[in-house]
């Protein structure tokens, strides 16, 4: 499929600003093309059984990568671009992590070289105000198996830990809670958790309507470069682990273990580093 661009291709394409680009027609296939090592990338997560297409596999496969693959904006925070376009480089041969451009397009070239059937689609996340951000300010994907369709994402924080069959008002218990999807028009659907206090709350709308990259790119470029974007206020990188979640926020290092929460202050960039590479794994 070509992809034509009357406008400069966003700079999140590339790790380097690009600029008045003329007129260009890409081929998304060899444009997106990835030097996929599935050996590499099963054991960047973890991953030692066989992938038959099935809802066992899928799961499983979502839960290692969350796992092992933290959700990080740390090259936002570094000047560094995103590039989409390298990112199995960046993800597993570098063992860094990503934002949900980053880690779910990359579980996307994944699933589809084991031969699943996925697509890419857009998602609005809930404000917490009652209303939902711009189209493309999340990526998700759906994966049909058989006749069901599941929602699948690797690239949202605490998430479920499976994938949620797509289907209407159907509490499903997680490992990370307990979510539903809803009707929100002809159009959309809301994936909702319930909270403490026993209420569904929105985690983010969508659409079934299949998606390519370049149709991600501007969002992912606003949130780059824009300081109003949250991903340009402070550093984060989070990793689950088994009865929690560790993050490091700016300078800020909290361990939720259970119903237990540990909180320390890093005094310098050198603790920072430490942390970075004793929890995460990640060296910059």
């Amino acid at each position: 499929m070509a992809f034509f661009s009357q406008q400069p291709v966003s700079a999140c394409v590339r790790g380097t600003r690009m600029q008045n680009l003329p007129f260009k027609v890409f081929n998304l296939q060899s444009y997106l093309r990835i030097s996929m090592n599935i050996d590499q990338y099963f054991q960047r997560i973890n991953y030692a059984d066989p992938t038959p297409l099935t809802f066992e596999t899928l799961s499983k496969l979502q839960m290692t990568h969350l796992m092992h693959v933290p959700f990080e904006n740390l090259d936002i925070h570094n000047n560094t671009r995103i590039d989409l376009d390298n990112l199995f480089d960046k993800i597993v041969v570098r063992r860094r992590g990503g934002f949900c451009y980053e880690l779910n397009g990359l579980f996307y070239q994944l699933l589809k070289e084991l031969d699943f059937t996925v697509k890419m689609i857009s998602a609005r996340v809930y404000d917490g105000k009652g209303g939902y951000s711009p189209e493309f300010d999340h990526m998700a994907l759906i994966v049909s198996i058989g006749n069901e369709n599941y929602l699948t994402d690797v690239g949202f924080g605490e998430f479920a830990f499976y994938p949620i069959k797509i289907e209407f008002n159907k509490e499903v218990n997680d490992p990370r809670g307990i979510f539903r999807i809803v009707a929100f028009d002809d159009t959309y659907k809301v994936v909702e958790k319930k909270n403490e206090n026993g209420e569904f709350v929105p985690e983010y709308m969508f659409s079934e309507k299949e998606r390519q990259i370049p149709e991600f790119y501007e969002r992912c470029n606003y949130h780059q470069t824009n300081s109003e974007s949250h991903f340009k206020q402070k550093r984060i990188c989070s990793l689950p682990i088994a009865n929690g979640r560790i993050t490091l926020t700016a300078d800020t290092l909290k361990t939720t273990n259970g119903k237990e929460v540990t909180q320390r202050t890093l005094n310098n960039e050198e603790e920072v580093q430490q942390v970075l590479w004793g929890h995460f794994g990640i060296k910059l």
